[in-house]
């Protein structure tokens, strides 16, 4: 771990728990307000964006560096995920992180893979990411639920993009009352509209030229709705476009904000007061590469 360079602050890194505990509470006693955003590394941009948003809302901000094995589903190769730890914590460093968290899968799982207590998150899991990436959430949740009792923090960010992901997180925080506030941060994007992950460096580039165009369908998708096409004869349009683009869609819909369907009746059960508010959300394979946006609108 480091400490403080002369006259120059510098980010702590950390791998032992109690220190982690130690180094936390004596912020606490000294009355500061903690951040925290978890990351599996490979940081890019839109991460570190989420770092500048926690500290907007804390005096001190913790990031945390773990590639999860709990949510690498069996055609998903956990040992080939990009680690960067080195360039990770630079770019906390620069983003204005104050420590980072880097737990070995021994600290996080203490008695081994097959010992796991699991937290599992009911309904929200079971559709979209959850119905094509079976067990995915319950390893979210699961070392999510972990980290939050590692590092108590005060505040933890989370980017739109994933926004299932996001939407599970809350679901559980409100569930298990864990004693912090939840902020979003907004989806970070190129200068041609695709998200930024870190997904992005494993396309080629063919296949960079013709990613946009997820995030353009999305956007073609959010008109039609508006202007009054039902979201399924919009969603077909959509699918037959990314189809024709090249893409093999794993899904591509409009939900309500809590990922119920969308549909005509909408305004009918909801006694005429239905809300407005939708999101568009789309996976997608190109080439070997899987992506995920989405997009939030009103239809008034």
């Amino acid at each position: 771990m480091s400490g403080l360079a002369a006259g120059e602050p510098r980010i702590e890194t950390v791998s032992d728990l109690e220190w982690l505990r130690a180094r936390v509470a004596g912020w606490k006693r000294d009355g500061l307000r903690v951040g925290f955003v978890p990351t599996m590394g490979n940081l890019h941009a839109g991460h570190h964006s989420l770092v500048r948003l926690a500290r907007a809302h804390a005096d001190k901000v913790v990031a945390s560096i773990f590639v999860n094995p709990t949510q690498f589903g069996p055609n998903e190769d956990y040992s080939r995920y990009p680690r960067t730890p080195d360039a990770d914590v630079a770019g906390l460093q620069a983003a204005g992180c104050d420590l980072a968290w880097i737990p070995s899968v021994e600290t996080m799982y203490p008695y081994g893979l097959e010992g796991v207590v699991q937290v599992r998150v009911p309904g929200v899991t079971g559709v979209l990411e959850g119905a094509h990436r079976p067990g995915h959430f319950d390893g979210v949740a699961t070392v999510v639920a972990r980290l939050f009792h590692q590092v108590g923090p005060d505040v933890a960010v989370f980017g739109r993009k994933d926004y299932q992901q996001l939407a599970v997180i809350r679901y559980m925080v409100r569930e298990l009352a864990f004693p912090l506030d939840i902020v979003a941060g907004e989806t970070q994007r190129e200068p041609d509209g695709l998200a930024m992950s870190s997904r992005n460096q494993y396309l080629s580039a063919e296949e960079r030229a013709i990613a946009p165009r997820l995030h353009r369908t999305l956007l073609d998708l959010r008109d039609a709705v508006r202007a009054g096409e039902s979201p399924a004869q919009a969603e077909a349009a959509a699918r037959a476009a990314l189809d024709g683009a090249g893409f093999e869609v794993d899904y591509i819909v409009v939900r309500h904000p809590d990922l119920a369907e969308a549909g005509e009746g909408d305004a009918r059960r909801a006694g005429g007061g239905a809300s407005r508010a939708r999101v568009a959300l789309v996976a997608a394979r190109l080439g070997r590469t899987r992506l995920i946006d989405n997009l939030e609108f009103s239809v008034d």
